[in-house]
């Protein structure tokens, strides 16, 4: 890309995503084209919702599953259409509508597509995670944004998300005492364990010094929240001392430094993320659980607290 677009940064970043994904879609094309199929790599994801259903599809439903619009939907359906690719019927649900499934010819087509798609899964993740190896996530989370406050909304308001995430610096140490400790030492009716008493004055080196990293979250110049990533060994992390600040909860904060976290254990390669909770805290349970966190039993790597009553752990 030109230098020009490159000085303006964030203000060219849909031209950007364009450019990048002008530039997956002719190489796609190219991979179909020699491996001798006629096929479009533009015309993949109504398909491939296609290839995935016993029952015929209408436009809406193919619409509502891939979040496109119905014209771009309907445009690539009459390509598939002109190639044969598809079978269209009469709905005798609804008369406004059709019923759309893959034909003969199109199921035949989609078992010489599939060995190729995972050759071009594999291709796509190698460039991906060359950006960032949580890329999708990252991608969904950007996706989510626009859809929750679109930039037009954004650039009226200029009512511009203020919360950020921040790794740990030395000017920041108190606030994981003032933030964490005295919500553990209400929880704990003022007797904290001894893993906590060291952890919480000292997360530098309870846990950056043993391979692991603490985060803050700010909110408007203010320090609001914090959770510590601890190391369990070379595949498996621990987040611990999640908290966010009475007045600022509600905001996605908590999500946000969770998927700090994940993010960092990805960059690690680490293989599974880990944390420990009690039953006291059915919110905080419902967030890990949306997140994809799953109840299971604690690795042998982890030193289990006296206070927990659940473990959970999620597959990176």
């Amino acid at each position: 890309m030109g230098k020009t677009i490159n000085r303006v940064g964030h203000l060219a970043g849909a031209s950007r995503f364009r450019r990048i994904s002008e530039k997956l879609y002719i190489d796609g094309d190219k991979i179909y084209k020699e491996a001798g199929l006629s096929f479009k790599a533009s015309w993949f994801p109504v398909y491939y919702i296609l290839s995935k259903t016993d029952e015929p599809l209408t436009v809406t439903a193919i619409a509502s599953e891939m979040a496109f619009s119905h014209i771009t939907v309907k445009n690539v359906l009459r390509e598939l259409d002109k190639e044969k690719l598809i079978l269209i019927e009469k709905n005798p649900n609804d008369k406004r509508s059709k019923l759309i499934s893959l034909s003969h010819l199109g199921k035949e087509l989609q078992k010489k597509l599939e060995p190729l798609w995972v050759k071009f899964s594999k291709s796509l993740k190698n460039i991906f995670e060359a950006g960032h190896p949580d890329i999708i996530n990252i991608l969904n989370r950007i996706d989510d944004e626009i859809n929750f406050n679109p930039i037009n909304e954004r650039v009226k308001k200029q009512d511009f998300d203020k919360v950020s995430v921040v790794d740990y610096k030395p000017e920041l140490k108190a606030y994981f005492f003032q933030l964490a400790g005295h919500w553990l030492i209400g929880i704990l009716d003022g007797k904290l364990e001894a893993e906590d008493e060291f952890t919480l004055h000292n997360p530098d080196l309870a846990y950056l010094l043993k391979g692991g990293f603490v985060f803050f979250a700010i909110y408007k110049d203010k320090v609001v929240g914090c959770v510590a990533l601890k190391r369990l060994d070379q595949n498996n992390f621990e987040f611990a001392k999640l908290f966010i600040h009475p007045n600022y909860r509600n905001l996605g904060i908590a999500t946000k430094l969770i998927e700090r976290c994940l993010s960092r254990c990805k960059e690690n390669r680490a293989s599974q993320l880990w944390l420990q909770t009690t039953l006291s805290l059915p919110q905080a349970h419902n967030l890990y659980y949306k997140l994809g966190f799953k109840d299971s039993v604690p690795p042998n790597e982890m030193k289990v607290l006296a206070r927990t009553e659940k473990i959970m752990c999620i597959e990176l």
